[in-house]
């Protein structure tokens, strides 16, 4: 009953925000809500009040699109895809899309990447995995995300795990650390499951947590390269361990500390494990942690909103440990289906006041370039052995290892994968890739030889509105609007003006477009 009565106070609530609202800006912008309000948009709201601040928008239909598919999938809508959104009635047409996107092959590949610079999956030094773990690592987590392994399982499987590191992949999480020590290891811990830097901890309490790690031992086999992770077996003595709760454990000298740890970690009553979590999915989906940096949680870097961080908290408990439920609360709520057009100064609520703008990935922007171009990018690493080369038509987002690179990932800020820490992935613009998009040979020709843009030019039969039109939903996902075609069809008038000639200048300036090299 009081669900039912909080439900109602909300849509009336919106109802009187939405009639308040400045006029809709085309074509980004909706005039009206059809996604009902959720438990997110209520905590959001009295974030917003407690500030002064008022909503955006709702995001148009040609915005929602691009959007939803860049951060569930990380790859651009297809151009039938789009218009088939966009001629679908249906009030329920996001959500229907949201499902739709789970079952995907790329949202496996692409929270695979997300995770795997978490989790420092790399070849080379310092983590020194070395190819065949990586491949046996990278399968296991795809495998995990693709079939919606519950992250209590997940984090289990990972901090428990004893074997070959080619045979039983969970291993390589310890494996994956530049310092192997039991202080190594409980920092890596901290940083990837609690959310939490280890070295702000007292000194105490960092001992007490490598307490839990004391035990890890490597071996070496006959196989080269391989590795054992296991429990030594000389370590006979009782562990006396502190929680980072304050509870003391007692472990017996013929068992697993880390199994202790692991079940405290996943506990439903534990203060770290949900919440880092949740706030690590906020901070991807919608641009800017609830806490931020999300692997920050302290004391003296509190929440935005207390009461949305604990409601997601409590959800993902609720539907055990389901990372799916949570997104679908994320992006089924109206905050993250606002508009990105700001008209405040920022303040801290107003992280909610409207989507945040950021840059595309690395991966996902090459992959957008090699879509358009039609011609994969080229990958390998014949250092270490055993070389690595990678298919043409594997999309980088799919990329396993993050020792190989190129300059174009390097130079859009790729993940170096060294430390697991959200800021070493740096989406900020430099001059140099602004250059590069403006002035380089390899855009040159991707654009020029592109099969796709050779297709518009024979669908369009040569007129100029055709092209603007199908240049336009290919790039953007959305149509031009009269002011963008007016000047387009102003420029293709120029004389000696080709077809050809106004589509490769309309998709360069287009590609070097904040509107493409964002969302938004």
């Amino acid at each position: 009953m009081y669900h039912r009565w909080l439900m109602t106070v909300i849509l009336l609530l919106f109802a009187t925000i939405c009639a308040l609202a400045a006029p809709p800006v085309k074509p980004y912008e909706a005039e009206t809500w059809t996604t009902p309000p959720n438990g997110v948009d209520a905590h959001v709201d009295a974030a917003l009040k407690a500030q002064g601040a008022t909503w955006r928008n709702p995001c148009s239909d040609e915005v929602f699109i691009r959007r939803v598919h860049l951060d569930l999938i990380g790859t651009m809508p297809k151009p039938d895809e789009v218009e088939e959104f966009l001629k679908n009635p249906r009030p329920d047409k996001r959500a229907a899309l949201i499902e739709s996107l789970f079952t995907r092959d790329e949202y496996a590949d692409y929270w695979s990447m997300k995770w795997c610079d978490i989790l420092r999956v790399k070849s080379e030094f310092p983590i020194n995995l070395w190819p065949n773990a990586v491949q046996a690592y990278h399968q296991w987590i795809r495998a995990a995300l693709r079939d919606n392994m519950p992250y209590d399982q997940f984090a289990r499987a990972l901090l428990t795990s004893s074997g070959s590191n080619f045979r039983v992949p969970p291993v390589n999480f310890y494996r994956a650390v530049p310092n192997r020590a039991p202080d190594g290891l409980a920092a890596a811990t901290a940083l990837t499951f609690m959310g939490t830097r280890l070295d702000t901890w007292p000194p105490a309490k960092r001992e007490a947590m490598a307490a839990f790690f004391s035990k890890v031992a490597y071996k070496k086999t006959g196989e080269w390269k391989e590795e054992i992770v296991y429990l030594n077996p000389a370590m006979t003595e009782p562990v006396k361990a502190l929680l980072p709760d304050g509870t003391t454990a007692m472990i017996p000298g013929n068992a697993d500390p880390r199994e202790t740890f692991a079940n405290w970690l996943i506990s439903p009553k534990n203060p770290w494990f949900a919440r880092a979590i949740v706030n690590r999915q906020w901070a991807w989906t919608m641009g800017h942690g609830i806490i931020h940096e999300p692997d920050d949680l302290r004391a003296a870097n509190p929440p935005v909103s207390p009461q949305l961080l604990a409601y997601l908290e409590a959800e993902l408990v609720r539907a055990r440990y389901d990372l799916r439920h949570t997104y679908r609360l994320i992006l089924n709520s109206r905050t993250y289906q606002q508009s990105s057009i700001t008209q405040d100064d920022e303040k801290p609520a107003l992280r909610f006041a409207h989507y945040t703008v950021r840059r595309l990935e690395a991966e996902v922007l090459i992959d957008a370039l090699c879509w358009i171009g039609g011609q994969g990018e080229s990958y390998s690493s014949p250092i270490p052995e055993p070389f690595t080369f990678i298919p043409k038509g594997q999309r980088t987002i799919a990329l396993a290892d993050g020792s190989i690179t190129s300059s174009f990932l390097a130079m859009f800020g790729r993940s170096s994968r060294d430390t697991g820490l959200a800021t070493e992935r740096n989406n900020q613009p430099s001059d140099t890739q602004r250059l590069y998009l403006l002035n380089s040979n390899d855009i040159q020709q991707r654009i020029t030889r592109s099969p796709l843009l050779r297709d518009i030019i024979r669908k369009s039969k040569g007129n100029s509105q055709e092209v603007a039109r199908n240049i336009y939903l290919t790039l953007l996902s959305r149509y031009p609007t009269p002011q963008e075609l007016l000047v387009l069809q102003q420029y293709a008038k120029k004389p000696d003006m080709q077809p050809q000639s106004v589509l490769v200048d309309t998709t360069w300036a287009l590609i070097n477009s904040k509107e493409f090299l964002y969302r938004h």
